[in-house]
């Protein structure tokens, strides 16, 4: 893994990613339906997410949450409390980031608080959108806390899958931020575009 810190603005404490998602990816043509397909190499852990996200390999779990592990083991995070997930931007039976934070958090023996940051409005995915200006627009008054982390401040963990411009981690931190049992908050992404 090639995990790299990511700046902060004061949404978040510390923030790491921990490898590209993908090495390479060239067009190769058009299938039948019209639609350019291409030959992608990822990083182990960017195939990882994609087998979990794209072909429901829930099997990829515990590897990626013990990925997560090893970083917080070699990175000056705090004593993590609890692990947020964070919210999804697609409606899926099964949600692959909450999975993760909940193993991670098994894996710590800590709480996974799964509720307490909600996307109450959609923006579809950000990986459609280019830039930071439009992502935050899309995101714009779309988290809500939900009160279930109580008797704190704890130290919290918000995990998510892809981070690229740092919109969408920026508007959940900053939401975060206003839960009063929330002290300090951590960040891994799993995977970074660049």
């Amino acid at each position: 893994m090639a995990i790299r810190t990511i700046p902060s603005n004061g949404a978040w404490d510390l923030a790491v990613s921990l490898d590209k998602h993908i090495i390479r990816s060239v067009p190769i043509g058009y299938n039948d339906y019209g639609h350019m397909q291409f030959d992608t190499e990822r990083t182990d852990i960017g195939e990882a997410v994609f087998q979990l996200k794209y072909r429901f390999d829930f099997t990829k779990v515990e590897y990626i949450a013990n990925q997560i592990i090893a970083a917080l083991n070699s990175q000056p995070f705090p004593k993590i409390e609890v692990v947020i997930p964070m919210p999804a931007s697609k409606v899926r039976a099964k949600q692959p980031v909450t999975e993760i934070a909940k193993k991670v958090a098994e894996l710590l023996g800590i709480y996974c608080s799964e509720d307490t940051l909600e996307k109450i409005k959609p923006t579809g995915a950000m990986k459609d959108l280019e830039t930071y200006a439009e992502r935050s627009a899309a995101l714009d008054g779309c988290f809500e806390i939900r009160d279930k982390i109580s008797r704190g401040p704890w130290n919290a963990l918000l995990i998510d899958d892809l981070y690229d411009t740092g919109a969408s981690l920026e508007a959940a931190c900053n939401k975060l931020r206003q839960n009063t049992n929330i002290k300090n908050i951590s960040v891994v992404a799993i995977t970074r575009r660049h």
